[in-house]
């Protein structure tokens, strides 16, 4: 009875320990990925590989794989069912999402399968975008994030960075392969053997796609001069390479008789304000020597060779002026299962985080660098270049956060 008296007493003073329903922490937060097949015939990637998908579902994450979406990629449905997704037969089903994870961006009927509301995280392939991509967007209220956009904590873009890895790489192997005989080449082997002449590889720009085709060139024994018309990016590049090789800014005098000697010449000119910058004229190309071989890299923002048009993987060369060019946009998916390892790297620790904090509201709430990408927000525009593009209001990202408190 006393011990009865002296709870009471306890309770009276406010100090008794009070009953709370506990709190759920966020890393409990369950979110619904989809993970569609690519229908474009060019894209054979994946975002997300098989053991990404057992990570996150080992954290609490439910994932709807499409039948066959990492057929081209050599990640079997039996893949993805032993690590926990779900694979569905349709598209409609895997767009049935809260996130949806994709390399191409959605066609018009793809939109119309997402949940209002929902989260869109693929490519946004600026030159290739209408206006009506847009109003689909904003009328199912998706928050949608292109990947290209995306910065790491020291302004780095990490998609970009690692594709264009991935494609100076590439580039000089497809270059070895057009040189070839029997693919109607001049017959050389790309670099050089003792007594040989080196093979002469031109590369314009200086930015991570330039850097790793010279690494490779390198590498086999060729050489190679870099044009570029920025100074620090030229320097920077010696520096990457640790050794002395030609570089020089952008003349027409300089880099035409560079061309007219080369084997190889390379494309590779970071995009500015949307659109590269047509540096090699239709002239310098027809004076290149029978059998050489153009590759743009950045033929996807219209290219910086006047004579270069995109081509696909299943039709990738033309010859022009008797010079084989091939201009396919997207280098990375020629190695599809590098490069889907390589963006499930980067997307895997940003679903782990988003799960944390409870959505991708909460992504762009938190996050500056996951932020750049956003380019549409429930409903409305958010990005200036895409407004301008089109002749489209928009709204800043920054005003819409704030308002929802």
């Amino acid at each position: 009875m006393e011990g009865a008296k002296i709870t009471e007493e306890v309770k009276a003073t406010g100090l008794y320990t009070k009953e709370a329903v506990a709190r759920i922490k966020k890393s409990e937060i369950s979110i619904l990925i989809g993970i569609p097949k690519e229908w474009a015939s060019h894209e054979k990637r994946v975002v997300l590989t098989p053991e990404a998908v057992g990570l996150l579902v080992n954290n609490g994450q439910r994932v709807l794989v499409e039948t066959k979406a990492g057929e081209h990629s050599k990640f079997s449905d039996r893949d993805y069912l032993d690590a926990g997704a779900k694979v569905v037969d349709t598209a409609k089903e895997a767009f049935d999402a809260d996130v949806v994870l994709k390399v191409e961006p959605p066609s018009l009927e793809e939109i119309g399968f997402m949940k209002s509301g929902a989260c869109l995280i693929s490519a946004l392939q600026l030159g290739k975008q209408s206006a009506d991509y847009i109003h689909a967007l904003n009328k199912k209220k998706i928050t949608a994030v292109a990947f290209e956009y995306l910065e790491d904590k020291v302004g780095g873009m990490p998609v970009v960075r690692a594709m264009s890895e991935i494609a100076g790489s590439t580039v000089m192997l497809i270059a070895a392969e057009y040189l070839s005989s029997n693919k109607g080449g001049k017959g050389l082997i790309l670099g050089g053997i003792t007594g040989v002449p080196p093979t002469q590889v031109v590369i314009i720009g200086a930015g991570t796609v330039a850097e790793y085709a010279a690494r490779t060139a390198l590498g086999l024994g060729a050489s190679i001069k870099i044009f570029d018309n920025h100074i620090y990016k030229l320097r920077r590049i010696k520096q990457l390479l640790g050794q002395q090789v030609y570089t020089s800014t952008i003349d027409n005098y300089t880099l035409g008789q560079a061309i007219k000697e080369a084997d190889v010449l390379i494309g590779a000119l970071r995009v500015e304000k949307g659109r590269a910058k047509i540096v090699v004229s239709e002239e310098m190309v027809s004076q290149m020597m029978v059998g050489s071989i153009v590759i743009d890299v950045s033929i996807d923002q219209g290219g910086c060779i006047e004579t270069s048009r995109m081509t696909s993987h299943e039709d990738p060369t033309y010859v022009e002026f008797d010079v084989t060019h091939y201009c396919v946009p997207n280098i990375a998916s020629r190695v599809s299962r590098t490069a889907s390892v390589t963006l499930s790297n980067i997307f895997t620790p940003i679903m782990l985080q988003m799960a944390e904090h409870g959505g991708a509201e909460e992504m762009i709430f938190n996050y500056k660098w996951f932020m750049k990408g956003v380019y549409t927000y429930r409903g409305s525009l958010t990005n200036a270049l895409l407004a301008r593009k089109f002749s489209m209001s928009h709204k800043e990202l920054q005003l819409l956060l704030a308002a929802r408190y």
